[in-house]
């Protein structure tokens, strides 16, 4: 019995670590954590759509490919990735 009271309390110990106050997804702004805190954080340019319609935000990402990606209040949202010569490495 000590040992299953012992590996509960590991499992929940274990579920509230991955919570924290670094993670604020208000209203879908937030980010998801990067791995050694290393990553792209350059701006995206921004369009935003009448009421409605999802925002679009486009950046480059990685080495000769552009992110399109839209916002979505009442499901996921879009993502396109193409090829964009312009993006350089």
């Amino acid at each position: 019995m000590a040992v299953w009271g012992a590996g509960l309390t590991l499992l929940a110990v274990g579920a509230l670590a991955g919570c924290s106050d670094e993670y604020n997804d208000e209203r879908g702004k937030g980010d998801a954590p990067v791995q050694g805190k290393a990553g792209d954080d350059t701006p995206a340019e921004v369009f935003n759509m009448p009421d409605g319609f999802g925002n679009l935000a486009t950046k480059c990402v990685g080495h000769g490919f552009r992110a399109y990606v839209t916002t979505n209040a009442t499901g996921p949202s879009n993502v396109q990735i193409v090829e964009d010569k312009s993006c350089g490495g």
